[in-house]
């Protein structure tokens, strides 16, 4: 992997960490992290090192959204003929690409946050599974209060995490949502007193998340993705399908006879990938 500008990554114990490393710049989503956090995505989803991965940042704010810099730079959207616009659609496409990795990643995806969680972070953290908020968190669909909407899956995803009145207030005003009130509505799963203590209980989720079978846990994300976006009888087929493609009776084995001992179970990693594009 090329030597990152935009993050800090680590694998350690199968977890993987990923850090947003420009806090003087409040961690904006510039062209070189849309492309960073591609690459690092795509070696993680690659590869079998890590059973999950935790983001987190540094600084004040977790990020302050989308860089300004980047409406003035080469991908800029031009609405000036009919076929500029149509080429915004496709340049949407791919930074919405970037964002379904993370959600379609074939390992658990867990967020750690502090500060601000603004514009284009939402879009970003309402792809993973699990969030953890410091006291002083908070989000804002800042898009409305630029003059567009927003674009690259808040207002996809965030229905299914929360009220759809409580998303319309919030996409409509660009009013910002404490971390009391985003546990309130179930946005994140837990808010601690700091930063550290945000991260620390991702890592603890991330640990016990680690020691389980990772075939089993691919399968449950697989389970529970499917059963938001069908239906109950639907899920319960698919449900059958799965299970039977991956039942391991060495890996319950395993897992009883860990517990009944009280050892550390041990299950084999999951095989790594190989791409024809690679």
């Amino acid at each position: 992997m090329n030597k990152l500008t935009c993050f800090e990554l680590s694998i350690q114990d199968h977890i993987a960490h990923l850090v947003l490393n420009r806090p003087q710049a409040l961690n904006t989503l510039d062209l070189t992290f849309w492309r960073e956090l591609d690459s690092v995505l795509h070696d993680l989803h690659q590869g079998n090192q890590a059973r999950v991965l935790v983001m987190s940042s540094t600084g004040k704010h977790f990020s302050a959204g989308m860089s300004l810099d980047v409406f003035g730079s080469s991908v800029a959207m031009d609405d000036q003929s009919a076929e500029g616009r149509a080429a915004i659609a496709d340049m949407l496409a791919g930074l919405q690409s970037t964002f379904t990795r993370i959600e379609n990643l074939r390992i658990p995806v867990i967020v750690a946050l502090q500060g601000g969680c603004i514009g284009g972070a939402v879009d970003m953290v309402t792809a993973a599974c699990l969030r953890y908020a410091s006291a002083d968190a908070f989000f804002c669909i800042q898009e409305i209060n630029i003059g567009m909407v927003a674009d690259v899956g808040t207002l996809q995803r965030l229905p299914k995490l929360m009220p759809m009145a409580v998303v319309k207030e919030l996409a409509y005003t660009g009013r910002r949502m404490s971390a009391d009130k985003a546990l309130h509505y179930g946005l994140v799963n837990d808010v601690l007193p700091d930063a550290a203590s945000a991260l620390a209980a991702a890592m603890q989720a991330a640990k016990e998340i680690a020691s389980k079978p990772p075939v089993a846990i691919w399968g449950t994300k697989q389970a529970l993705h499917y059963a938001r976006d069908h239906s109950t009888d639907d899920a319960l087929k698919q449900m059958g399908w799965l299970q039977s493609g991956i039942w391991s009776n060495a890996h319950v084995k395993e897992a009883i006879d860990a517990f009944q001992n009280k050892r550390s179970a041990s299950f084999a990693d999951l095989s790594p990938l190989t791409s024809f594009n690679d």
